[in-house]
Parts: C-alpha cells; sequence; structure tokens
C-alpha cells in the first residue's frame, strides 16, 4: 500500500502545469501565420485551445487543506497548510474527495520521527481516510464517480483531495459512516491478519489484548468473539473496563495498579494461547513467558517507546535496552512461535490484503463487527486529538474530519490557545521565582554558616582574661 505516487504528484502539480503552459501558449498565435492552410488548419483547433486555457486557470486555482508534518517534536510539528494545484492522475488511479481521516498510533510515532515507513518532512502524514470519488483515471473500470470508498495508504492521507491506486479503495458498505469508514481499514486488518492468518485462531482458546480499549484492542475484541467460546484478557486503565467488558473483554485487568501477568496465572496457570504485543522491551519478555507449549506471541508495535509529546531518548533506548531476541533452540524446547506483524511493510501484497478486508467487511455486514469511534476532530484541532491517543485517554478510533470548523469554535479555540500560552508564562514566571527564592535560601544558608567562623575566636580569647586576674591574687 503505498501511497508514495500520490503526495508526489499532489506536491508536483504546480510544477507540471507550469511546464505545460510554453507548448500551449504558441496553439493561440498560429492564426496570425500567412499561410491559408494553416491557417484553416489553427482554426479548427482554437475551440480546443480556447478550452484548455479555459481549464488551466480552474487548474490553477484549485486549491486544499492538507496537514503537513514540518518536523520531528512535539504536537505543534504537524500544521495545517493549503495545497495549490489540481492533484493528476494516472492510469489506474482515482482522485477522492476526503470526508475522515483515521489517526493511529503509527502517526504519533511517525511525528518523533520513530517510524521509518514516513518520508522526511515536509510530508503529510495519514495512512487511511474515507470519501467520495471525484474522478478517474483510464484503465480504471470498478470505481465511478461518485463512489463512497475507504483508503488505505502508507501516508499522505490527512487532506481534502487525494490521489490513490484504485486497489487501494474499497467501497464503503450501505449504512456505514465515513468516520466508520476511515476508521475500519489500518486497525481491523491488523487484529485480523494477527488473529487469524498469524494466530490461526480456534475455538476454545485463550487470547492477551493489550491496549484493549484502543483501535486495535477494540478490533480484536471483536474479531475474537466471532469464534466460538474465546477467552479475552484485556489489559486497560480501571476506567475503560466497563466499556471493553461490554465489548467483549472476559477478564479486565488494570496494569497501571496490578500485574497483569499474576492477574492471567491466577485465572489461568497454563498461560496464552495467542497474545498481542504492541509494546515492546521488557513485555515481551513477560508474554513470550506467558505462553502456553504450542502458544503464538504476535509482536506489531513499540509503544513502549513513546513517553511525552517529543522524542523520549531514555525511553527509547530503554526499549533496546531490553529488546527481546531467542535462540531458535528456545523455541524448539519451548514448542512456542514468535511472529512479527507491520501492515506498512505489506504495501505491495494488494491480493492478501484485499481478502482480509473482504471477510471484514462480510462481518460487518452481519452485524458480528462495528468500529467504535471515541471522537471526531476537526483538522485544526489535530494536537488535541494527537494529545489524546498519546495519553490514552481514547477508548475507540480517534478521526479528524476535513470539515470545516465553524467560526465560533475557531474562536474558542483561539482563546483555548491563548489560556495555554498565559499558562505557560504564568508557569515559567512560577519556575523563575522558584529559582530565585531557591539562591537566596542558598546565600541565607552560607551566611549562617559564615557566623559560627566569627564567633569561634571571641571564645577562645575570654578564657586569656579570666586568667589574668587569678594571677594577681596570688
Amino acid at each position: 500500500m503505498s501511497g508514495e505516487d500520490a503526495p508526489a504528484q499532489q506536491q508536483n502539480a504546480v510544477d507540471q502545469k507550469q511546464e505545460t503552459k510554453p507548448a500551449e501558449e504558441p496553439k493561440s498565435e498560429t492564426p496570425k501565420t500567412e499561410s491559408p492552410p494553416a491557417a484553416a488548419a489553427d482554426a479548427e483547433a482554437t475551440p480546443a485551445a480556447a478550452a484548455a486555457t479555459d481549464k488551466a486557470p480552474e487548474e490553477e486555482t484549485f486549491s486544499y487543506r492538507a496537514l503537513v508534518l514540518t518536523g520531528y517534536g512535539g504536537y505543534d510539528k504537524v500544521k495545517l497548510q493549503v495545497k495549490k494545484g489540481k492533484p493528476a492522475l494516472k492510469a489506474g488511479e482515482v482522485l477522492v474527495r476526503v470526508k475522515a481521516c483515521g489517526l493511529n498510533f503509527a502517526d504519533l510515532m511517525a511525528r518523533q520521527g520513530l517510524y521509518d515507513r514516513l518520508p522526511s518532512p515536509p510530508v503529510t502524514p495519514g495512512m487511511e481516510c474515507s470519501g467520495v470519488v471525484e474522478a478517474v483515471g483510464e484503465e480504471v473500470a470498478d470505481r465511478k464517480v461518485g463512489d463512497k470508498v475507504m483508503v488505505l495508504s502508507r501516508f499522505g492521507l490527512w487532506q481534502e483531495v487525494v490521489v490513490a491506486p484504485v486497489s487501494h479503495t474499497f467501497l464503503i458498505p450501505e449504512g456505514m459512516s465515513f468516520e466508520q469508514a476511515a476508521a475500519l481499514p489500518v486497525n481491523y486488518i491488523t487484529a485480523y491478519m494477527m488473529l487469524f492468518d498469524f494466530g490461526n485462531l480456534r475455538p476454545n482458546q485463550s487470547v492477551l489484548v493489550h491496549a484493549a480499549a484502543g483501535g486495535v484492542g477494540i478490533a480484536a475484541t471483536q474479531l475474537c468473539k466471532t469464534v466460538k467460546d474465546v477467552t479475552v484478557f484485556g489489559t486497560a486503565s480501571a476506567s475503560k473496563h466497563e466499556t471493553i467488558s461490554e465489548g467483549g473483554v472476559t477478564h479486565a485487568i488494570d496494569y497501571r495498579t496490578k500485574d497483569y501477568v499474576e492477574e492471567v496465572r491466577k485465572i489461568s496457570p497454563k498461560g496464552m494461547d495467542i497474545i498481542l504485543d504492541p509494546l515492546g522491551g521488557s513485555d515481551t519478555h513477560k508474554a513470550y513467558n506467558l505462553l502456553k507449549p504450542m502458544g503464538k506471541l504476535i509482536t506489531y508495535g513499540a509503544a513502549n517507546m513513546l513517553a511525552g509529546q517529543k522524542k523520549n531518548l531514555i525511553a527509547v533506548a530503554k526499549n533496546w535496552y531490553h529488546q527481546f531476541s531467542i535462540h531458535t533452540l528456545s523455541l524448539i524446547q519451548g514448542n512456542k512461535s514468535v511472529c512479527g506483524f507491520h501492515l506498512g511493510y505489506l504495501e505491495s501484497e494488494t491480493e492478501l490484503i484485499t481478502a482480509a478486508m473482504n471477510t471484514i467487511l462480510d462481518l460487518y455486514k452481519e452485524g458480528k463487527i462495528k468500529p467504535h469511534i471515541d471522537s471526531t476532530w476537526h483538522l485544526e484541532q489535530v494536537g488535541d486529538a494527537m494529545r489524546k491517543m498519546q495519553e490514552r485517554n481514547n477508548i475507540g478510533k480517534v478521526v479528524l474530519t476535513t470539515e470545516p470548523m465553524p467560526e465560533e469554535e475557531k474562536k474558542e479555540e483561539a482563546k483555548k490557545e491563548d489560556k495555554k500560552e498565559d499558562k505557560k508564562k504564568d508557569d515559567k514566571k512560577k519556575d523563575d521565582k522558584k529559582k530565585d527564592d531557591g539562591k537566596k535560601e542558598e546565600k541565607k544558608d552560607d551566611k549562617k554558616k559564615e557566623e559560627p567562623k566569627k564567633e569561634e575566636p571571641k571564645k577562645e580569647e575570654e578564657p586569656k582574661k579570666e586568667e589574668e586576674p587569678k594571677k594577681e591574687e596570688k
């Protein structure tokens, strides 16, 4: 699923149009030539040239909003910009007017420079979106203008208009909203392929799902319930237990207050048949030790590397230091398997992904699965949307909508930003005051330490004065 071609076309669209202009201008001047046959030929070409000149201004004035990662760092590094020039279509591609975009954990890592499937900034992130087909390229037979579709790509989808290969689009089923469609591809394909292609999930098995309240967690739980008598263990903060239990988690574990390994062992002493690990580091070691014989560990992320909105080198180093590795002989002796999954590296496996997606859509039509939307944010609010997800405050999918933010909300957002800035200034003043107070205290302490030193010589002189009168008495 590469989106390499689409962003490149969009960014170079203006340049391409500028290159074609010189070729069109001579056509409008040709009627001035003296040769009658040439004049007649040019007269016939004039309507086409006029149509081209009418079309050119329209393409030049075509603009759309896009979120752009301008550099690695905090939430403010993703900025809303306006791109100009209508993207050009190649054979086998479609132009989609985007309605909603999905936010994924990989996008958070990409912002910090920890995701190698995203090109260097400036670049538009976004792996999934939904919208309406506005134009189709040559050799496109199974999509038409007006079709509602979801799009899957490696990057480049957080914008109002996208170009994608038709093979990377899927028709939205009847009754599914654009928000739900934007929440489906990445999370459900990931969960499905891990559980069924790698995990070979069967009746009466047990599955441990970390981050059970997240997008992949909820998708995995729903898919587990499509198989008879599967026991699901899910880790999440206590405030999310009611929701994930209603969604199908059999045993909810608060990882913040309890050792999830001990809790699993209490209920299932033999361990787990399948463990989905998005955490990495030391948690991967724990997961492997929790497997039953013939159990499968499927690792698909390194969420432990995210600590704060900017790259935390200590967290990254710690994760790599505790990186899981194992000898093949240990796998043989333990009768266990370890699998690695990364949807971003399956971009060329179109048939494999299409087969998984078709099955997922069939399950949706049967009412067995349904994306859970946590919240929807305007493109202008992308920083708040990322913050909510990174601080683990979401239950289900966080979605971005391309619908323009109303003026009233913009004013409220501006006020919030002003308050944030004022708070930062107040915090800085408080910190500066604390530092000044600390320096004053240090000076006082230094003075106190010096005072005893001045008094000590006086105490030594006093006995000498007392001894002199005693000698005179004698």
